[in-house]
């Protein structure tokens, strides 16, 4: 899938650097082209790609401070300037965009879901978002703000693939450190399924292909990826267990969105050299999948690698009624009503007999 992507706010402009240079790194050729959005200039100015800075009128090159909305109004204020930067990327050979966002700060939040609309209006290719879900340690301010961001991506994009920071970020790490690992793991997962019918290597006997990930994500809603690999022999046929193997893991371990395992649709592309994929194990681990997703769309197919290693790339769509997804949806709407608790009317202190009232 030709692609290009379009990083909002400060994750979203880490997550879009990483995807490119994994990309660029194996040598995929699927990201034709990136750019970073933001309203802060300091932290457009680390990232090696082409950047827009908005709402310079607004809050002058320093941020928003958290506040989606008005993340949103001055996306909406210079959303021509960002589809001006953007327009001589997505060339006749684009066949999707991405816009890439952290759901918890404000540029990200309130800006992702106008870009997208946005987009829908002028493009014809599919607009989807990729978007980062906050922990539950980053406040009641973040879980407020994604849960609005997301119920508005959801249905302003053509699918929302979600990364859940809580599932993946390792005890004892730095925040910085820890970022890092997970914006390398899921650009892994997300670089795997733009790469899939790209430059691979060898002849696959059931091709994946973009017009396979378009379908699969034309359940829209929310989506999740997994990913899974082990050491292959070279005879196929001791493969079997080990393509299994890894397409379960890739699911019940390696998702994006741990748990989002009831699916509208899915797709399941096994990697690796065509000599040692066993067709056996591929045929029942789509067959597995289809029993675990409760779905009758589940695509299959080959990914060739020159590797001496199987890997499994799962891509569900339609997760929106996983545990997963519910249980960060109660913490969003937990942290509106306990926002709303927090606000004390500030007449209440001049609630007294000794001053008068105004009016």
């Amino acid at each position: 899938m030709k692609a290009v992507l379009l990083g909002v706010g400060q994750a979203g402009g880490k997550l879009t650097t990483a995807l490119a240079e994994f990309d660029a790194d194996a040598g995929y050729g699927a990201v034709l082209d990136a750019i970073a959005v933001n309203t802060a200039a300091a932290d457009l100015d680390p990232l090696p790609l082409e950047t827009v800075l908005v709402g310079q009128s607004r809050v002058n090159g320093h941020g928003v401070g958290g506040d989606n909305e008005l993340g949103a109004e001055v996306m909406d204020e210079d959303a021509v300037e960002v589809l001006d930067a953007l327009a001589p990327k997505v060339t006749a050979e684009a066949e999707a965009v991405f816009v890439v966002a952290g759901l918890g700060g404000g540029t990200g939040s309130g800006g992702a879901p106008v870009l997208v609309r946005e987009l829908n209006r002028v493009y014809d290719v599919p607009v989807y978002a990729i978007g980062v879900l906050p922990g539950r340690d980053e406040g009641t301010m973040y879980q407020v703000n994604a849960g609005r961001s997301l119920k508005t991506l959801v249905r302003e994009s053509d699918a929302t693939i979600l990364l859940d920071n809580d599932a993946w970020r390792s005890a004892g790490e730095s925040v910085e450190g820890g970022y890092e690992a997970i914006n390398a793991s899921m650009a892994k997962r997300i670089g795997l399924v733009l790469a899939a019918g790209e430059a691979v290597e060898g002849v696959a006997e059931s091709v994946v292909d973009t017009s396979e990930v378009i379908n699969t994500l034309r359940a829209g809603g929310m989506a999740a990826v997994g990913f899974a690999s082990a050491p292959a022999a070279e005879d196929p046929q001791e493969n079997v267990n080990t393509v299994t193997s890894a397409v379960r893991s890739s699911v019940m371990t390696g998702l994006s969105l741990p748990s989002a395992t009831d699916a509208d649709a899915a797709l399941v592309a096994v990697a690796g050299d065509p000599d040692r994929i066993s067709r056996k194990g591929a045929e029942k681990a789509r067959k597995w999948l289809q029993e675990e997703t409760g779905s009758m769309q589940v695509r299959g197919g080959d990914f060739p690698l020159d590797s001496d290693r199987i890997a499994a790339l799962v891509l569900l769509a339609g997760v929106e009624r996983s545990q997963r997804v519910e249980a960060f949806l109660e913490r969003a709407r937990q942290a509106v009503r306990d926002e709303r608790e927090e606000k004390p009317d500030p007449a209440a202190a001049f609630e007294n007999d000794e001053i008068d009232d105004l009016l």
